[in-house]
This record gives structure tokens, C-alpha cells and sequence, in this order.
């Protein structure tokens, strides 16, 4: 069977460990019985694992050469291999609008994508798990008050509990990243509603972080454009702090303060 050539444009980095690759097969375990969506399966390391699972398996994969190779490998698996974009899918219409968990080896410069449509569909996926670039891991799982907390941070974490469960190296690779790669795992927490506008706490999130060394009566100012804020507004203690010191429930309390001010001007 001719080998998959990995394909630099599409950010491929074949892994070559089986046992590492059990590894992440086994942490979709934490959420058993759900169905599986696999993105970016390549040749197939992790799904030869996961189709020993017992339960339904489909994998995503937009590279051609590897949605050939993996209908020869996996004849049985055929009609559940996607030959599609993940990031352009309706993700309800996969298994019929039932939740499912998602895994996969993600492409380095897609994760951060991937992981804002797992959000966009958050009641569909209960638990998602993979491989990703280490920093970007760190990212996802660091608590504030620290370097690594951001906008991924805070988005993720106010629906999911995050787990960084192990490094990986780059010599397991082909080709070799140039930086290590980690293992994640996110599970849905209890939150069923911020307790403020989501949207707006977007804005809020991705402005405040965008200029995340200055104290928010500097970096929110764009959220008012040119209108004029009421006298007092960036008086509040808060306003001296930089968003990086802020827990999930303040940018909740953060994005409140903004919908009351913007309603009056």
C-alpha cells in the first residue's frame, strides 16, 4: 500500500509512534459510548485504534491522497470516511444530531479554528481530545495570573474543564515539527449560561486581550468607538487591572458592566 506523502501546505506531521498513538485513542474513554468524529486522520495512526472501539467511528480528512489510502486500509470504514473541510461542516448532520466525541492529531495551524467551531457547537460535543502544538496546550489549560492565559483560556474555559495530559515530542513525527506537541482533553463542565450577553463576551474577551499588557480602562476603549462613556465608567476598580488577572466569572461581570454602559449611550 503506497504511503501518504505529508503535504507541508496542509500542515500534515504523520505520527509514527503506536504506542503514543494508543494513548490518545484511549482518552476518548473518558466519555464513553458517544460516537466518534476523527479530524485529519492522515494514514490512519489513531483510527486503527479507535475503530476497535465499540461504537460508531467516522473520520474527516480534506487531503485526497489520505481519503484514498484510508479506503483501502479501512474497507469497513469507508462510507465513514468524510472527504471534506472540517471547519466548513455542519457538525448537527454528522451522526443525525447526536452528541459525539472529538479526537484527533489536529493540524498546527487550524487548532485554535477547530477548537472555536467545537465551541460555536458545544451541546454537540461533550468531551474533545487530541493532539495539538504544546503552546498552544498550555494556552487552553493555563489559569490566570499567568503568561500563557488568554483569549483561547478564557473562551474554553468558561464551558469546558481542560486537562493537559502529556507531552509529546518531535521525534515521533514524520516530518519532525520544530516544536513539541501535547496531548488535551476538554470536558463539558455544568455551565449551561454565562449570565451575560455570549457575544459580547466575546468582543469583551478577544478587545481586552488584544492589548493584554495595558489595564482595561486602556484596552476597552475600542469597545466604545467614538461614543462618549458616562462619567465614573472607567473609574471602577477594576478598570486598573490587565485582563490576564481576570477570572472567567470577572470577564462575565466585565461584559455585564459593558451591555449596561452601551445601552445608555
Amino acid at each position: 500500500m503506497k504511503q501518504v506523502r505529508p503535504k507541508k501546505n496542509l500542515g500534515q506531521h504523520f505520527l509514527t509512534d503506536l504506542t503514543i498513538a494508543k494513548r490518545i485513542a484511549d482518552t476518548v474513554d473518558a466519555c464513553p459510548e458517544l460516537p466518534i468524529l476523527e479530524v485529519g486522520p492522515g494514514m490512519g495512526v489513531l483510527t486503527q485504534y479507535l475503530v476497535e472501539k465499540p461504537r460508531e467511528v467516522k473520520a474527516v480528512e480534506i487531503d485526497t491522497e489520505s481519503v484514498a489510502y484510508l479506503y483501502e486500509r479501512f474497507p469497513r470504514l469507508r462510507d465513514n470516511i468524510l472527504g471534506e473541510d472540517f471547519l466548513r461542516m455542519d457538525l448537527s448532520k454528522i451522526f443525525e444530531g447526536r452528541q459525539f466525541v472529538l479526537t484527533g492529531n489536529y493540524p498546527y495551524d487550524i487548532s485554535s479554528q477547530i477548537f472555536f467551531k467545537m465551541l460555536d457547537n458545544k451541546d454537540l460535543i461533550p468531551c474533545c481530545t487530541g493532539m495539538i502544538q504544546r503552546e498552544v496546550a498550555q494556552r487552553m489549560a493555563s489559569q490566570p495570573n499567568t503568561k500563557a492565559y488568554g483569549i483561547l483560556s478564557v473562551m474554553i474555559q468558561a464551558w469546558y474543564d481542560v486537562e493537559y495530559l502529556f507531552t509529546v515530542d518531535e521525534g515521533v513525527f514524520n516530518p519532525p515539527p520544530k516544536v513539541k506537541s501535547a496531548v488535551i482533553r476538554m470536558t463539558r463542565n455544568e455551565t449551561t449560561s454565562l449570565g451575560c450577553n455570549e457575544q459580547l463576551f466575546k468582543r469583551v474577551v478577544k478587545t481586552v486581550f488584544n492589548q493584554r499588557r495595558k489595564m482595561l480602562r486602556v484596552s476597552m476603549r475600542p469597545l466604545f468607538a467614538d461614543h462618549t462613556v458616562s462619567e465614573g465608567f472607567f473609574s471602577h476598580d477594576i478598570m486598573t487591572r490587565r485582563p490576564e488577572q481576570l477570572t472567567i466569572k470577572e470577564f462575565v461581570e466585565l461584559t455585564n458592566m459593558v451591555e449596561t454602559e452601551l445601552a445608555t449611550i
